[in-house]
C-alpha cells in the first residue's frame, strides 16, 4: 500500500526531479538513492521489497567502473537510467 500525504508525494516528486536535472547519470542516481534513503528512514516513504532490490542493484551499479578503475559513465549510467527508471514505476506503491 502507497504512503499518502503531502510529505510522500514531496519524497516522490523530489526523486522524479533528481532523476530528471541535468548532470552526468551517476551523479543525479547517488542524489535520487540518497533522498530516498532519507525519506525512508524518516518513514515518510514505505521500503518495498521491489525497491529495495532495486536500490541494492543500483548500488552495484554506482560501484561497478570506480571498483575496475575505469571513469564514471559509461555502463554505469546506462544501468543507472534503466533501474531509475524502474524505481519511479515502483515508487507508487511506497
Amino acid at each position: 500500500m502507497a504512503t499518502l500525504g503531502p510529505a510522500a508525494a514531496a519524497a516522490r516528486q523530489a526523486f522524479a526531479d533528481a532523476v530528471a536535472a541535468k548532470g552526468h547519470a551517476v551523479d543525479n542516481a547517488r542524489v535520487a538513492a540518497a533522498g530516498l534513503e532519507a525519506a525512508f528512514g524518516a518513514g515518510i516513504l514505505q521500503r518495498t521489497p521491489a525497491l529495495d532490490t532495486m536500490l541494492r542493484d543500483l548500488a552495484a551499479a554506482l560501484d561497478a567502473d570506480t571498483e575496475a578503475g575505469e571513469r564514471l559513465g559509461g555502463k554505469s549510467a546506462e544501468a543507472a537510467r534503466f533501474i531509475l527508471r524502474a524505481i519511479g514505476r515502483e515508487l507508487a506503491n511506497a
